[in-house]
């Protein structure tokens, strides 16, 4: 006799691929079943793989970000770093960006009890070499549309480097002071030297960030998140 199972072999979970329409919840239900995939993204519906990484397009420019934030959070009690997590922001989106930081009391995202980032963290940046497009437009758009607060945007082909803040619910882009150092308006004593970071000086890089560290109002900042 011919076993049911041989007529109807059990049913196997569909691979995610690139441009797949799905749920988050069917995003999920998939990519949590390829783990030999690490970086996959839902952006308003859509399916996004990433490509292999080269080494300085991104993988050095994403240790720099991370180096530069790893800093700043040894210094400041109280907040986050995340490095590729996968966000939950809304039914449709579910990101991975390179990097993050969030506020742990009274901000506006969570760790939900399956380990997972859920709501807009205060900041986010993106390595964009081949994904500039996708970056700068659905993303940005996810992101604002969300609440993200400050989103970094590091055009690596472009040699440039995109600090956006929320305004009013819009994206506006944050300059340089005078000294050439951009200054976070949520994170006191992030301060970056955007020249130094494109030209791959990463000691002037720290060596800028621990000055904001050192300014009095990083230390309000710190004993506004102790308490």
């Amino acid at each position: 006799m011919i076993s049911a199972s041989a007529i109807f072999p059990p049913l196997t979970i569909p691979p995610l691929e690139n441009g797949d329409k799905l749920t988050r919840a069917e995003f999920e239900r998939r990519y949590e079943a390829m783990p030999e995939v690490k970086k996959a993204e839902l952006i308003e519906g859509m399916v996004y793989m990433a490509s292999p990484l080269r080494f300085e397009s991104h993988a050095e420019p994403h240790a720099y970000i991370m180096g530069w934030l790893a800093t700043y959070k040894a210094g400041t009690p109280g907040v986050r770093l995340g490095d590729n997590p996968t966000v939950r922001l809304d039914a449709d989106n579910e990101p991975q960006p390179d990097a993050l930081l969030r506020i742990e009391q009274g901000g506006r995202s969570r760790i939900s009890d399956d380990d997972y980032v859920e709501g807009a963290t205060e900041l986010i940046v993106e390595i964009a070499a081949s994904t500039a497009s996708l970056d700068l437009h659905k993303k940005l758009t996810v992101y604002r549309r969300n609440g993200v607060q400050e989103y970094l945007v590091w055009r690596v082909y472009d040699r440039q480097f995109d600090w956006f803040r929320l305004n009013a619910g819009e994206y506006i882009q944050v300059d340089p002071n005078a000294d050439g150092i951009i200054c976070s308006q949520i994170f006191p004593g992030l301060w970056l030297d955007k020249a130094a970071l494109l030209g791959g000086n990463l000691a002037k890089v720290l060596e800028i960030l621990q000055q904001g560290l050192a300014t009095q109002e990083h230390q309000a900042f710190v004993q506004q998140l102790m308490r």
